[in-house]
């Protein structure tokens, strides 16, 4: 998955127009008040991670050990509207970014899945 994303070059294009699409779209607003004032160590932090889960080099446990995804995000209240906004926003740099039809709606799947065991509350 990691070379059919592009490599590094692949997954920081994704993760920087995610964080584009998040800072400008008034409608993510609730996902962006989220993540402070600055995006910059999200952006990093995000890159890191998906190089690793995609099978490219492990950035971000080399800084930081086991990634414990739902530990790291407990201290945010995160629950379905989070979510969904988190996920629209992935498919919208998606989409802007011209992946397939069927890359976007594996990647989706797979994030779905992720950010709804992120959830910590139930609505």
């Amino acid at each position: 998955m990691f070379d059919i994303l592009g490599g590094e070059p692949g997954i920081r294009a994704l993760v920087d127009r995610f964080y584009d699409v998040m800072d400008v779209d008034s409608d993510l607003k609730l996902l962006r008040d989220v993540h402070g004032s600055s995006l910059t160590q999200a952006r990093d932090k995000l890159f890191w991670y998906l190089c690793g889960y995609f099978g490219g080099p492990q950035h971000y446990i080399e800084r930081f050990g086991h990634p414990r995804l739902r530990a790291r995000h407990l201290p945010f209240s995160i629950g379905i509207a989070e979510r969904d906004q988190w996920l629209l926003c992935m498919a919208r740099a998606m989409k802007e970014l011209e992946y397939p039809e069927p890359l976007m709606d594996r990647m989706l799947e797979i994030f779905f899945g992720v950010a709804d065991w992120m959830r910590n509350r139930e609505r």
